[in-house]
């Protein structure tokens, strides 16, 4: 699964070549929300936007990131963080589910 992950933020870079990106993980997969943060703001990157890459917002986005990401405010006092919501809950994303799904018909 981290590979999927990998090959998203390969194409993000590939396309955005002048936007920095860091992959994070809430738990158990490295690297960390403070460490990609801690990486982007070594690079002198003053805001960071978050793209949640769930399909919903069940107990991880609920519960678990907003103490997450009060902690990551709290560490980094002089980095902007924000969040998109969940990209499951994107119209594009979940019609790209849907077309993928069309094309074995």
């Amino acid at each position: 699964m981290e590979q999927v992950f990998e090959w998203l933020e390969s194409l993000w870079k590939d396309q955005h070549p002048d936007v920095l990106a860091e992959l994070a993980f809430l738990e158990m997969m490295q690297p960390s929300l403070e460490e990609a943060i801690a990486a982007l703001g070594g690079k002198g990157v003053t805001q960071i936007t978050i793209v949640p890459v769930f399909f919903g917002q069940g107990g991880h986005l609920r519960n678990d990131f907003p103490l997450l990401l009060k902690e990551c405010q709290q560490k980094f006092p002089k980095v902007a963080l924000s969040t998109t919501p969940a990209v499951g809950e994107d119209l594009a994303v979940l019609q790209a589910i849907i077309d993928c799904g069309a094309r074995v018909l």
